[in-house]
């Protein structure tokens, strides 16, 4: 293909792509500045009423609640709304959230558990404690840099407290060991490759340069929109004013009935300059898109590349890889289970631990001492993390994610899906990374209990045997119940803001407008190189 032919190509390919995408290019770089800040942006809430009508709580849906505590005469629900304090029979629910700070991002809650006659709450944000009656949360120090606590649980006297990187241990609730877990048995030194594309994407790979790295990707993004949709406006803007003046071929005819000689030269002289600064303004314009552009146009190839990966449907054949960790990074990390813990139970019958981790379920021995052992047989869990870790009994686990409920034996391995009763059969090849039953949560209130799954929300257990409902959801909560600013930003970046618009179609928003995205910026960087950078060169010589 002649030269010509190419650059006439590269211009279609740039120019048309660039104006169907800009608006969302806008979209995805300011949502990301804000997912990557979100401690600074946690107080700030949205109204649901503001969103399209999928956001807005239906029977307890949206990971409402997460799980419950049964007091005397009570219940605490937690979850995303925080936590409220109900009867037995779920009629009258009372605001329990005095003393969390404001935003309902700062009461997001994993889980809350009772010891030493106190509640202590483990949110997103810290670990919180209170008095089972009265007072308020008050937030606890603990000894960790990230205080995103994962799970709570009791082992005989003992306070357990998850993060994601580490195992505290409380005899008082006031003090805390950190405890970091042996490696597994087997171990090698690597990381998930979804993880790995996710802290690229947004720059924690490299620690908080790289997520201000990424920030001005953002900005960087921003301006190559707005500076590329005014240099296709321009020339119309231009030929307007020309119009409007008479400018035909360097000559100024004037639409004005002429009033005297010196008015109409100072109409024309200034008119005619508002139309050379329009040119010189489009230059410039032009000027910082190329320059801004091929400078960056790598690093938002790679920034691209890897967002593209972290929805379906290529999220699918990456996310159980296995890579390498890359040295120097935020993954490279002494600790085998860096940001790897999710939940903690303990096994009391065998006097061992079993852990969820992003790298399957383990046991651990009592002290500690050993490597852990990883469960030969294990049930299925969603990349979204495990929700529900129950126990049903000695050697009996209910475990529930976005692949289901189900229940699991952990001395010999047998494992049945939780509605169906039949035994789990691993499937083969790619599967989807969610299941028909996204579960969210787990309630048991009495001799009732419900799961909650995303979409549909509460659900009682066994609908035959338990037909009674949830109960309906005030609007006190709903009221109380807004939506975070970090995730409403998560909402437009992922595009499931617009599944209301494309229905189950939006699913392909990212990849394709990923795609999109990488075609302009290829193209404009070629285009550059072929028209631009070779236009400087002429100058020069």
């Amino acid at each position: 293909m002649a030269r010509k032919n190419w650059i006439k190509t590269f211009k279609k390919l740039h120019k048309w792509p660039a104006i169907v995408i800009a608006f969302i290019a806008i979209l995805f770089a300011t949502s990301g500045i804000v997912m990557n800040h979100r401690q600074l942006f946690s107080g700030v809430d949205v109204s649901r009423n503001l969103l399209p009508k999928n956001y807005r709580y239906k029977n307890w849906n949206l990971a409402a609640v997460r799980g419950s505590v049964q007091l005397e005469g009570a219940n605490l629900l937690y979850g995303n709304i925080g936590v409220w304090k109900t009867d037995d029979d779920l009629q009258k629910f009372e605001d329990f959230n005095q003393g969390f700070p404001k935003g309902i991002d700062n009461r997001k809650i994993y889980s809350i558990i009772q010891f030493n006659e106190e509640l202590f709450a483990g949110t997103h944000l810290g670990l919180y404690k209170r008095s089972k009656t009265d007072g308020f949360w008050q937030k606890l120090e603990i000894p960790v840099d990230k205080e995103r606590i994962a799970d709570l649980e009791i082992k005989d006297n003992t306070l357990l407290v998850l993060t994601r990187h580490y195992l505290l241990e409380s005899t008082d609730g006031l003090n805390f060991k950190k405890i970091q877990l042996p490696e597994p048995v087997n171990y090698q030194r690597k990381t998930g490759l979804f993880n790995t594309f996710w802290e690229l994407h947004s720059g924690e790979l490299f620690g908080l340069a790289g997520k201000l790295f990424v920030d001005m990707l953002g900005l960087v993004t921003i301006l190559l929109s707005v500076t590329g949709l005014l240099h296709f406006f321009f020339p119309k803007w231009i030929k307007r004013r020309k119009k409007k003046i008479g400018v035909q071929s360097g000559k100024v005819d004037h639409p004005l009935p002429p009033r005297g000689s010196n008015r109409n030269l100072k109409i024309s002289e200034d008119e005619t300059g508002s139309v050379e600064k329009l040119v010189r303004f489009k230059k410039l314009n032009l000027n910082w898109h190329n320059v801004v552009g091929y400078v960056f146009a790598l690093f938002l190839l790679i920034n691209t590349f890897s967002g593209m990966h972290l929805r379906p449907p290529l999220l699918i054949p990456i996310a159980n890889k296995q890579v390498g960790i890359i040295p120097g990074t935020h993954l490279d990390s002494p600790n085998p289970w860096f940001d790897k813990l999710r939940r903690i139970h303990w096994d009391a019958a065998n006097r061992r631990y079993i852990f969820s981790t992003v790298d399957g379920f383990f046991f651990a021995d009592e002290n500690l001492s050993d490597k852990l052992i990883p469960a030969p047989v294990q049930p299925p869990v969603s990349v979204m993390g495990c929700n529900v870790m129950e126990s049903m009994g000695d050697n009996y686990l209910m475990v529930g994610s976005f692949s289901g409920m189900f229940v699991w034996n952990t001395k010999n391995g047998m494992i049945a899906d939780l509605f169906t009763g039949k035994p789990y059969q691993t499937p083969q090849g790619m599967v989807r990374p969610i299941g028909a039953n996204t579960v969210a949560g787990f309630v048991q209130s009495g001799n009732k209990s419900w799961w909650f799954d995303y979409s549909r929300g509460a659900i009682a257990l066994n609908a035959q045997n338990e037909p009674e409902t949830f109960a309906a959801m005030p609007d006190e909560v709903r009221k109380a119940s807004s939506m975070s600013l970090w995730n409403v930003a998560l909402e437009i970046h992922t595009g499931r803001i617009f599944e209301h618009l494309m229905g189950s179609f939006y699913i392909l928003f990212v990849p394709l407008a990923g795609i999109c995205l990488m075609l302009v910026i290829i193209s404009g960087f070629f285009l550059w190189w072929m028209v631009f950078r070779k236009r400087k060169e002429k100058r020069k010589k």
